[in-house]
């Protein structure tokens, strides 16, 4: 399969290096070469309902041909019954016999978008007032395009590297129920990704509504995801005799519940680090009590105060929320059973089995029960705030964003790093692109970036990716 859909990607690819130059008539020659993969990838339909990963595996993998890759330096990999969500790995060698190799990593996937509910094509790549719009230019084709324009230019100047330089594109990072590239890697390829460390994506900056740029962040750990069922039953019975038990009301009650608990303040590292830096660049009240809480994690006033950004609160501790409903079976019958779906983010450290003993006692009611959904996490486990890694990060935003504080941060939302940590393959999100107050419109409407964050984050990220390499 992958075959015939390369053999098409690479005919595609042929002409596509100065196809929209009237577009792009004041970058330079390497920034649109850069653009139009870039603008090959958001064109390519990647959704679960209606996309290919493996398409968009193909047509990365005829870039890397083109320029000089052999056949024995790109894998491609998918399974039998995900044909569509297929991957691949490249490599770049290094000099060295004993730097162990960098993993550049990134998904290809991305969420649903609805033409109907956008104001512009979600799958066409538009360019409108120095903004770039479609699904994916945030999340986070914007990444995939630079790694691999990144490996297509190195073999272009016959860049010779100390540490060899790995890349590994998969898909399933966006949705459960799909293959997760990552996740199959980690566990039948270990030794085709191994590396000292990985770069991905869940850090980058943020700027004000003038432009200026505010901060760049590294994210160092992750919370994880885990989905409870809550259930409820009973006899049930006619309609027209109701009675206070009913399966309905009793969910509605633990749902409350559950809304009403705050898990434990916990911090690490990482979440010290963030409070202290962050904080020390403003002097209103969120801003003290960001100080106040990184150096005493018991200060309840400081808390309070932090408690009030919604995603302060979530950084502090593990969160659960109701996501789903569905209850009764019949329109003129008392319910025989109700359920939610309780989306749980796990504080790094914490357990299922930590977190449903923790929900339970909140509930206090016997009779809602808590069943942990597949796939249960191991205990996760952040990265080390390594300045090895943390150090040339700095270094080179020094010289991209001068005066702009480069912030560890812990992200609340999940990304495929959580497959690779566990198996020895420290994962941290780069920093490097920007979006503005408003966001970027990952997961939503209308997602997009500007012409100059895509610019200058690719020159950042090439010259980060160049350090490493060269240190080895």
């Amino acid at each position: 399969m992958f075959g015939r859909i390369f053999g098409a990607a690479l005919a595609i690819a042929t002409g596509l290096s100065l196809a929209h130059a009237a577009a792009a008539q004041d970058l330079r020659p390497d920034q649109v070469a850069f653009r139009a993969i870039y603008k090959e990838l958001v064109e390519t339909n990647t959704s679960l309902s209606a996309g290919s990963c493996t398409l968009a595996a193909a047509k990365m993998a005829a870039h890397l041909k083109a320029a000089g890759y052999t056949d024995g330096q790109i894998t491609f990999f998918s399974v039998p019954d995900h044909p569509k969500e297929g991957g691949v790995v490249a490599i770049y060698p290094g000099t060295s016999k004993t730097a162990k190799p960098m993993l550049l990593l990134g998904h290809l996937d991305v969420v649903e978008a609805k033409r109907a509910d956008w104001v512009r094509d979600p799958f066409q790549f538009i360019e409108e007032d120095g903004v770039y719009y479609g699904r994916g230019t945030s999340d986070m084709k914007v990444i995939d395009a630079t790694w691999v324009d990144m490996l297509v230019r190195f073999k272009a100047e016959k860049y010779q590297p100390k540490r060899t330089i790995k890349l590994a594109l998969t898909c399933g990072e966006e949705t459960l129920e799909a293959f997760n590239g990552a996740d199959w890697l980690a566990k039948n390829k270990r030794d085709l990704i191994d590396a000292a460390f990985a770069l991905n994506e869940g850090g980058g900056g943020r700027a004000d509504a003038a432009g200026k740029l505010q901060s760049q962040g590294v994210q160092v750990g992750e919370k994880v995801v885990q989905q409870f069922r809550m259930e409820t039953v009973n006899p049930g019975g006619h309609s027209s005799i109701p009675i206070r038990d009913n399966a309905i009301y009793q969910l509605a009650q633990g749902l409350l519940k559950v809304r009403d608990y705050d898990f434990p303040l916990t911090m690490n590292d990482t979440t010290h680090a963030f409070f202290a830096k962050a904080g020390a660049g403003r002097t209103d009240e969120t801003g003290k009590a960001m100080v106040a809480i990184s150096k005493d994690a018991g200060d309840k006033a400081a808390e309070a105060i932090l408690n009030k950004d919604r995603g302060f609160h979530s950084m502090l501790r593990t969160t659960c929320v109701a996501t789903l409903l569905d209850g009764g079976h019949a329109e003129n019958a008392l319910p025989q059973r109700a359920g939610a779906n309780i989306n749980c983010r796990m504080f790094p450290g914490s357990t299922m089995e930590d977190t449903k003993a923790r929900l339970e006692a909140a509930i206090g009611d016997p009779g809602v029960k808590l069943i942990a959904l597949q796939p249960i996490r191991a205990k996760p486990t952040p990265p080390p705030l390594d300045p090895k890694i943390i150090g040339p990060m700095e270094k080179v935003a020094a010289k991209y964003f001068p005066g702009t504080p480069l912030v560890p941060t812990m992200s609340t939302g999940a990304s495929d790093a959580i497959y690779l940590s566990p198996v020895g393959i420290p994962t941290y999100g780069v920093p490097g692109f920007w979006s503005g107050p408003e966001g970027s419109g990952a997961h939503g409407l209308n997602e997009h970036m500007s012409v100059k964050s895509v610019m200058v984050g690719r020159d950042y990220l090439t010259e980060l990716v160049k350090t490493y390499a060269d240190e080895g």
